[in-house]
């Protein structure tokens, strides 16, 4: 690790304890960054301070949250997100399907909505991508993050998340079919005019193992007036099923396939 002198040292504490922030002190002394940060550091130790990263956490601030974008992120996260909240890691993690570039490009743009000063990065994994928004305020707007698994334990929305849900409902179902849902074209046959004829229809899927995340589904389709069944397989009544044609017309306006 290069050595700098005290004199050098001395100057960037200054400069950092007048509120220019790292980047500024590092291009103008010609040191890297990552040492400014450590010098900080250090210095608040020795005067006793903590650090409290900033935030614009709309549950701690004065700001007001983007519903729309909320409300879609919200269903990400109750299909194929998870939180990890520790002393030293703090992140909201979407899981995506790798080809699926659009998807995973809605995620960011979500999250940067929702909170825009926390970083967001990707991680490729075998098949798909995690899309992480780091800060630990992510709890504060999803307050169904605890221990385990989510469908092991009670996921109910907060009177505050389910006025958001109600002013946006679209963008929630489409989050939850974004995540655990899909749109497929089932096929039959059928004999017309004595000859065998090809038939194919839409239809979506929403598929958890959570009661509770499946009744939020039903239960916002309800208000939308949209017609759903269950369709169980194996004896378990994971799936639901959106399939009268109007339906899933109205499904295709609002909500469409992953892509």
């Amino acid at each position: 690790m290069e050595q700098h002198s005290p004199s050098i040292r001395a100057q960037a504490i200054a400069l950092m304890r007048q509120g220019i922030p790292n980047r500024a002190v590092a291009e103008s002394l010609n040191i890297p960054r990552g040492t400014v940060g450590w010098w900080r550091s250090e210095d608040r130790k020795a005067r006793g301070e903590s650090y409290e990263p900033p935030t614009d956490c709309p549950r701690c601030t004065e700001r007001a949250v983007d519903q729309g974008s909320y409300a879609y992120l919200l269903g990400l996260y109750l299909g194929d997100g998870h939180i990890i909240s520790k002393r030293k890691q703090h992140h909201l993690s979407v899981f995506c399907n790798a080809a699926q570039t659009g998807l995973i490009t809605a995620a960011e743009d979500a999250m940067r909505k929702v909170m825009p000063l926390p970083n967001i990065g990707r991680r490729h994994r075998q098949g798909c991508v995690e899309v992480k928004s780091f800060t630990k305020h992510w709890p504060c707007l999803f307050p169904q993050h605890g221990p385990g698994k989510k469908h092991e334990r009670l996921i109910v929305l907060e009177v505050w998340q389910q006025e958001i849900v109600d002013a946006q409902p679209w963008e929630f179902i489409r989050g939850l079919i974004h995540s655990d849902g899909c749109r497929i074209t089932n096929w039959t046959t059928r004999i017309v005019g004595g000859e065998l004829k090809r038939y194919e229809y839409p239809r979506y899927f929403f598929t958890n193992v959570s009661d509770d995340i499946r009744q939020l589904f039903t239960g916002t389709l309800d208000k939308l007036g949209v017609d759903w069944t269950h369709c169980t397989r194996h004896g378990n009544p994971y799936n639901i099923s959106v399939a009268k044609k109007a339906h899933v017309a109205l499904m295709d306006t609002h909500v469409g396939p992953k892509y």
